[in-house]
């Protein structure tokens, strides 16, 4: 595409090359376009306090910079801002009098300090407001989650935490590395177009339990009033004695029952044999139950797929588990003891533990004589003493095994919402199935081409800055996707997806 470099019109290429040269735009258009559009850019400038005269880049001029570099899934780091914006046109883009030298770190960074001076997280809730007015979205569930993102370096791991700074240290990965620092993140996302409504930095250390509550003893209001939300909806760390009180009558929930409780397990067990009576078809069933003090409608639901998984799993398990415990029982059976209390003593300590899938048949101790000195004994000689041994073997236990399928082929969803007119089982069932909208944001913000990878920052208070930035990126991109389902849904039209399925 050419482009005029005063005034950045778009011409032939016929003309002489004298006078034009070729930019690249690409789909940073669209993203411009919507940053301009939701009004973000305005908001941000008019937030926070900036003295115009002695900046050539604005905050919010800045901001869209890095949104623009974060969705242009170049893999660029941002202090390689200009190198990243050397052949856009910058001007079309960002503003008039803005070029690519002028995006360098030391103006993206001081823009992180700002954001973070007047708070990323109030910061965005206010963005995600005007936006979710400008694209007149109505947010009856609100999706609750949390991760965590890997940084380079120890920042203030070793240090005692700050009020209002993350703290980068290790804690519970999502990402099975364990072994690295990280920072946490948490979202509140709306189900209409996956577009987050509020965003939170979270020490690497974080515990979705707490987490989780303080988020609704903090926010629930500003959910109900402020985004329209009427349930909020998270996965089992939600589902705690604690929160559920916290959030009372009036506020309504729904949330997945935790496989821990005793009360959840003997409820599958007794509804599953009903529920698998069709392996291949789904099914549920709701019942009434109480916990915390609060009465709520349970619906146990069956997944064929997940049956499947489970069945797999279980499968491998058992077995594994089996020969662990054939080999565990041979190496006892050649075991010698002084009596045979002690040998009934060992073979009950081996029996015992929870969830067996094999027990020892048929166990029994035998009395074997043993003779001093070397050479074969007399016929007719007496034992100097006798030793026991355990004799016996290792058999399955098929019940325990469907026990295992049924708890990995269904779960429970809890909800204090009793009225079935008000939300059916099926509403209620789809609406947690929309949690994946949240998870989707989080695979999203984790793409090594998005800037997720350059979590290298000088100091804990940009990297919160950052993740608010990432979180704007992710409402641009909902924003957009958003815009062009629903024009295509309105024109009756679709396109393919990779695998040639039509989509909307």
């Amino acid at each position: 595409m050419a482009a005029h470099i005063e005034t950045g019109t778009m011409i032939s290429p016929t003309y002489s090359s004298k006078h034009y040269r070729s930019l690249v735009i690409n789909h940073l258009g669209l993203v411009a376009g919507m940053y301009d559009e939701l009004g973000i850019g305005e908001l941000i400038d008019r937030l926070i306090s900036q003295d115009s005269r002695k900046r050539t880049v604005s905050i919010g001029q800045a901001i869209k910079a890095m949104i623009l570099n974060g969705l242009g899934f170049a893999h660029r780091a941002l202090y390689l801002s200009p190198l990243f914006f050397s052949d856009k046109p910058v001007e079309r883009l960002i503003g008039r009098g803005i070029e690519a030298e002028h995006l360098n770190d030391d103006v993206l960074g001081r823009a992180l300090d700002d954001v973070y001076d007047y708070g990323p997280d109030i910061l965005y809730s206010q963005i995600s407001a005007l936006a979710v007015k400008r694209l007149d979205l109505s947010a009856r569930f609100g999706h609750l989650d949390s991760t965590g993102f890997h940084t380079d370096g120890n920042y203030n791991s070793a240090e005692e935490p700050e009020e209002g700074v993350v703290q980068i240290t290790k804690g519970y990965s999502r990402d099975h590395r364990p072994d690295l620092n990280q920072v946490c993140l948490q979202l509140v996302c709306e189900q209409q177009a996956g577009m987050p409504l509020l965003m939170k930095p979270l020490s690497g250390n974080n515990d979705d339990k707490t987490s989780f509550r303080d988020t609704i003893n903090a926010h629930i209001e500003q959910m109900k009033g402020g985004f329209g939300i009427k349930y909020v909806i998270a996965d089992s760390a939600f589902y705690t004695a604690q929160t559920l009180k916290l959030m009372g009558k009036d506020n309504l929930w729904i949330s997945r029952v935790p496989e821990t409780l005793n009360l959840a397990t003997d409820i599958i067990h007794a509804v599953a044999p009903n529920l698998m009576s069709d392996v291949g078809q789904s099914a549920y069933v709701s019942l009434g139950a109480e916990y915390g003090d609060i009465k709520q409608r349970w619906v146990v639901v069956y997944s064929p797929e997940a049956y499947q998984r489970g069945l797999k799993t279980v499968k491998k398990n058992c077995l594994s588990q089996s020969n662990a415990k054939f080999k565990a029982f041979r190496k006892l059976c050649k075991q010698d003891f002084a009596c045979e209390a002690d040998a009934h003593k060992a073979l009950v300590a081996f029996s015992q533990g929870r969830q067996k899938i094999t027990f020892v048949a048929d166990a029994q101790v035998i009395a074997v004589p043993r003779y001093e000195g070397k050479g074969r004994p007399a016929q007719d000689r007496k034992p100097d003493f006798y030793v026991y041994r355990i004799e016996g073997g290792i058999a399955s236990i098929p019940t325990e095994k469907n026990r295992r399928i049924e708890r990995k082929s269904c779960f429970i969803l809890a909800s204090n919402q009793l009225n079935q007119e008000e939300l059916s089982d099926k509403e209620l069932i789809d609406a947690y199935k929309d949690q994946q909208k949240v998870e989707r944001g989080f695979r999203f913000l984790k793409d090594p081409m998005f800037m997720a990878s350059t979590l290298f920052l000088k100091s804990p208070k940009r990297i919160m800055a950052l993740m608010m930035l990432m979180t704007v990126c992710l409402l641009v991109y909902a924003a957009l996707e958003f815009r062009i389902r629903d024009a295509l849904k309105t024109q009756s039209q679709s396109f393919p997806n990779q695998k040639g399925k039509s989509i909307i």
